[in-house]
């Protein structure tokens, strides 16, 4: 029996006109607490890039944005050819977090961009992408 295919994945900062950004904390017990991370996630069948963008915003922040840009895309592992799309989403509209089942504990934030880089400097983001994100945000925005 073969494996599925991976799917490339989205992370998105979302930052706000007062430069605060929006970040999901959940408990992850097999890596020993809680920890933050951006919203994002795998692609569905028929999705680019933005439209998966758009769509995990909308479920794990309960946001949507007029304004989107592409912070470009990497390689998840070297030993696989799908792709992690980095993006900055701004004029932000709120509404309710639309979470799945396996989503329930993610608890919504929202920290000065300036904040979020130092948890991301302190080892407080589970995995790379979302730190990669605020950076490149930052950057932008900077």
């Amino acid at each position: 029996m073969s494996e599925a295919p991976a799917r490339d994945a989205s992370v998105i900062a979302a930052l706000d006109d007062t430069g605060h950004v929006a970040i999901l904390s959940a408990p992850f017990p097999d890596h020993g607490g809680d920890y933050l991370f951006l919203p994002g996630g795998r692609r569905e069948d028929g999705e680019d890039a933005l439209t998966c963008a758009r769509r995990e915003l909308k479920e794990e922040a309960g946001i949507t944005a007029t304004s989107w840009t592409p912070l470009g895309s990497y390689a998840m592992t070297l030993a696989s050819t799908t792709r992690i799309h980095l993006f900055l989403a701004q004029n932000l509209t709120l509404g309710p977090q639309e979470l799945t089942a396996s989503e329930q504990d993610f608890k919504l934030d929202w920290k000065p961009l300036e904040a979020a880089l130092t948890d991301a400097e302190h080892g407080h983001f589970l995995l790379p992408a979302g730190p990669l994100t605020l950076l490149l945000a930052a950057r932008l925005v900077g």
